[in-house]
């Protein structure tokens, strides 16, 4: 009988250690899971919601290849507004639709560095880098003294400086971010730039007409259209009319395609200047600053993304392999502004849009005026 005792405490014994033993991999299975697949995680946990945004950002994107002088993110984020309008409470696509208005909006950022070649920009990019460098600065001039003297909310001041004065919805993205705007700023800044994309994109090549731009070279207008229109879709709208006008071929497109990646690259020294003072901000106010959680680490991926392209070109990888990347980006943008648009209440927004158009309409102006000033005291105009 004691033998029998024996063997069942010996048989309970080895299965206890062997259950152990599966627990302590399940453990660091499980770790190596949450190390490696969180976001993966997040995107399981939220997939009404993100799902709900690529199911509206497919039609905008096509529509807004149709209609460039729109373009896909402006018509994601009107149609994201009109269902709002009829849908207030969102229940479980509610944690999707803030997931794909953050961080979908991060991974589009970081995939836009593929679309940069430093080289390449540093070749042709040097003959504007002035006009940019004083555009950049005329915009968030103004915006910064609008911001005091109309009392304009700082999140929605810088959004609408650094998306007038870089890159459009680009750079909207990256400094919602790292100022943490909330969706509706966002979507505030969004529709003023693109409200002034739209007006450059329609207004500027009749514009270089009557000011006597060369149209047997797309060199001056190329230039004003990199340096003076906000987003890269309008950029090339209004560089592709003025190539149809004269008979150009590409030769304004490539110019003015370029000068705009030059000014794309502003993102990163303006995000980070941007952390940085939010930092400090949050050190003043007396609250415990975690670095970790502040600093845009997605700009860091986004400058690897670009030196990864500079390389590769280099040693001979054509730059169309990168052109997915830069796809899939934008269609991450329009699926950002679907949500953003969801998350917003128009009619405040149409309330609260006086000042914040007043500004837009500021910056553009502004940058319009030194760009053609510094155009033409360098001998390009």
């Amino acid at each position: 009988m004691p033998k029998v005792f024996l063997k069942l405490f010996i048989k309970l014994r080895k299965q206890k250690e062997k259950d152990k033993f599966q627990s302590c991999g399940e453990i660091e299975s499980n770790r190596r899971f949450e190390f490696g697949g969180e976001k993966m995680k997040d995107v399981i946990k939220n997939w009404q919601g993100i799902l709900l945004c690529f199911m509206i950002a497919i039609p905008s994107w096509l529509l807004g290849k149709q209609f460039e002088i729109i373009g896909g993110a402006v018509i994601a984020i009107i149609a994201g507004m009109i269902i709002t309008l009829f849908w207030k409470e969102k229940g479980v696509f509610e944690g999707g639709i803030k997931f794909t208005s953050k961080k979908i909006l991060q991974w589009a950022v970081i995939l836009l560095g593929f679309g940069l070649n430093l080289g390449v920009v540093y070749q042709t990019g040097m003959q504007s880098l002035p006009i940019i460098v004083c555009t950049i600065a005329t915009s968030l001039l103004i915006a910064f003294v609008l911001h005091k003297v109309l009392h304009i909310p700082g999140n929605i001041s810088t959004l609408i400086g650094c998306g007038s004065s870089i890159c459009g919805g680009s750079a909207v993205a990256a400094t919602a971010s790292v100022i943490d705007a909330d969706d509706e700023e966002v979507a505030q800044a969004i529709s003023v730039i693109f409200f002034f994309n739209v007006l450059a994109a329609i207004l500027f090549p009749p514009l270089g007409t009557i000011l006597g731009f060369s149209t047997t070279s797309g060199e001056a207008f190329g230039i004003f259209a990199g340096t003076a229109v906000n987003d890269t879709s309008s950029v090339t709208a209004a560089a592709s009319t003025w190539d149809s006008m004269w008979g150009l071929g590409t030769a304004t497109l490539d110019k003015a395609v370029t000068v705009k990646l030059t000014r794309t690259l502003a993102i990163i020294p303006i995000t980070l200047v941007l952390a940085f003072i939010r930092t400090k901000q949050s050190g003043k106010e007396g609250k415990k600053v975690n670095l970790k959680s502040i600093f845009p680490f997605f700009i860091l991926y986004f400058i690897g993304a670009s030196l990864i392209t500079t390389v590769a070109v280099g040693f001979g990888v054509p730059s169309s392999v990168f052109a997915p990347f830069k796809e899939l980006s934008k269609f991450f943008i329009v699926m950002a502004m679907a949500a953003i648009g969801l998350n917003t209440d128009i009619v405040k927004l149409i309330k609260t849009g006086g000042k914040p158009i007043i500004m837009g309409a500021s910056c553009w102006v502004g940058i319009t005026v030194v760009s053609l000033i510094l155009q033409s005291f360098m001998g390009i105009w």
